[in-house]
């Protein structure tokens, strides 16, 4: 497996250096989804930073359309969407030690790197001229509709942040959008220059609870390409093993390409906190998003959870 595997992602399945399950599908955190028909028609570049980022935003602003299309409505789960958000300008911002510091619990949600990162964040979604609908749209809006209204005659958004399975939500809520002529991503940009190429995502672990010889078949035929690719090849998933090739486009294989060869990987923070750490994130994006004036008092309450959950 270590040939085929990152080693971030058989780390991340290990006890005590033991391999104790193997990660048979992923995700890539941070694509922001965009129009590149739109895109050039308009002359608009895609940035190479976070300034750039803003600056894109705020010339889409100012021409009349919307920027930003933002769904973080997901049922019980709802606010998740967000959190990838925080976490890609976490990494990007104040970098992996302070990333893993984070997620671990040593590192306080008002600490000044936390904090940051959300009045980063609140730059876009505490602005009703970047996000489309705004607030309200925000918290109500399911995160696997959100980036529909880019496909829009005229678009009424312009760029959508969301992991790559969501390339899956979108040719089924518009079964004409070609890949690569009508979506297309790149990835959010760096922030501070010192950990360029800094990459989150997530992955589905499968483990083995009893050991038999078609336990342990199973388990061996799971890890190979060929089963991976089966998966992969009717979209919306990547794959962790680097051998897969049987990527259904060419965006699903620069996503798996970024998510294999990153020069620096971390896997989805909240997924990595205690549940009560986790619901508590989930709902503190809603609250920020409702009322972004509230900032101190929601990171002192997610203080206060990381003290108990964490015990």
């Amino acid at each position: 497996m270590k040939d085929q595997y990152p080693d971030t992602f058989l780390k991340f399945a290990q006890v005590n250096g033991k391999q104790v399950g193997i990660f048979i599908k992923a995700a890539l955190k941070g694509p922001i989804w965009y129009n590149p028909k739109q895109f050039s028609a308009k002359s608009y570049t895609v940035p190479k930073t976070w300034d750039d980022l803003t600056a894109l935003s705020k010339k889409i602003a100012d021409s009349g359309t919307t920027p930003w299309c933002i769904g973080l409505e997901s049922g019980a789960a709802s606010g998740w969407p967000g959190t990838d958000w925080i976490e890609d300008i976490v990494i990007r911002q104040s970098g992996p030690d302070v990333y893993d510091s984070w997620w671990q619990g040593k590192t306080k949600w008002t600490s000044a790197e936390i904090k940051k990162a959300w009045q980063t964040w609140g730059t876009i979604v505490a602005d009703p001229k970047l996000v489309f609908g705004g607030k309200s749209a925000m918290l109500a809006t399911n995160f696997g509709d959100a980036g529909t209204p880019m496909f829009a005659n005229p678009p009424k958004c312009n760029m959508h942040h969301q992991a790559s399975f969501i390339t899956d939500f979108f040719t089924k809520a518009v079964p004409t959008a070609k890949v690569g002529e009508d979506f297309n991503f790149f990835m959010t940009p760096d922030i501070d220059s010192k950990y360029s190429g800094a990459v989150t995502g997530s992955g589905d672990l499968f483990g083995m609870f009893k050991d038999t010889p078609q336990s342990r078949a199973l388990m061996k035929y799971l890890t190979t390409p060929e089963a991976q690719g089966i998966w992969v090849s009717r979209g919306g998933a990547l794959s962790p093993n680097k051998k897969v090739t049987q990527y259904p486009d060419t965006i699903a294989k620069q996503s798996a390409d970024a998510l294999t060869s990153a020069k620096v990987f971390r896997f989805d923070a909240s997924d990595l906190m205690p549940q009560a750490m986790n619901d508590a994130f989930w709902k503190a994006i809603l609250d920020y998003v409702n009322n972004p004036s509230n900032l101190d008092s929601i990171l002192a309450s997610l203080d206060k959870v990381q003290a108990d959950s964490y015990k």
